[in-house]
């Protein structure tokens, strides 16, 4: 989950729901520079954040009964490989990304933990097979997993309310061409420079919920306080 405190309580965003906004980012992407294995690509994106713990216990709660942010998850192998496994159902190309992702997110822990070295192993082994599957270069690969990273990290932005005032640029993350992008606020637009769209004006959203309640007990308590919370239908203008 992606939570952010305020005055009534916390605002909760499923890390899925900022999948799907990563994903209508991607759509606005410049025809003439998107990825190879376009629709997989889009799935893999959608989906690179799934596999979460189920809501069992305390699998989504702090030490103190607070709602758990994604940033304050550790490493879980178990997560990894269930991604990994449900995009290898859908194709080598959505296996690929989501075991780059895995990579991007934990090389820099190697040598910390004996079975994250061998899943890191693992995976850089399965790359180079899935990618010869595919008949893909690594660099076409790098292209289209760089690309992937990008429309998640600007969705990451959005939902954690990163964006700064004062028309203060904030780096979102360098693209697949290698050009580092800036996204920026303009009265009540947004913009990223340099434009990677392919349309000068659009708008997405993403849900939300509402909770009131600070403390909880249990996952499932948890689970039914965001069942039955507003959803609130976070909207992002952005123009070129």
């Amino acid at each position: 989950m992606i939570v952010k405190q305020n005055d009534t309580g916390w605002l909760i965003i499923n890390q899925p729901a900022h999948g799907l906004l990563a994903f209508n980012l991607a759509l606005q992407w410049s025809e003439s520079k998107r990825p190879d294995f376009w629709p997989e690509t889009l799935i893999a994106l959608t989906e690179h954040d799934d596999g979460q713990p189920a809501w069992d216990g305390r699998n989504h709660l702090t030490t103190a009964g607070a709602p758990l942010d994604f940033k304050i998850l550790e490493y879980s192998a178990e997560q990894c490989r269930n991604l990994i496994s449900v995009a290898l159902q859908k194709s080598r190309w959505n296996a690929l990304m989501a075991s780059m992702h895995t990579t991007f997110l934990y090389e820099e822990k190697r040598g910390t933990d004996k079975a994250l070295d061998e899943f890191l192993d693992q995976q850089a082994d399965n790359q180079e097979k899935w990618r010869k599957q595919y008949k893909s270069t690594k660099k076409a690969a790098q292209y289209a997993y760089d690309f992937v990273q990008w429309c998640d990290a600007l969705s990451l932005i959005l939902c954690q309310q990163q964006v700064p005032m004062n028309g203060r640029r904030l780096e979102i993350s360098v693209g697949p061409d290698g050009v580092p992008h800036y996204i920026v606020q303009r009265d009540d637009t947004l913009s990223v420079d340099p434009w990677p769209f392919m349309t000068d004006l659009f708008t997405v959203h993403v849900e939300a919920f509402a909770v009131t309640q600070v403390v909880f007990t249990s996952d499932d308590e948890l689970y039914r306080a965001i069942q039955d919370a507003p959803v609130q239908r976070c909207e992002w203008t952005f123009k070129r």
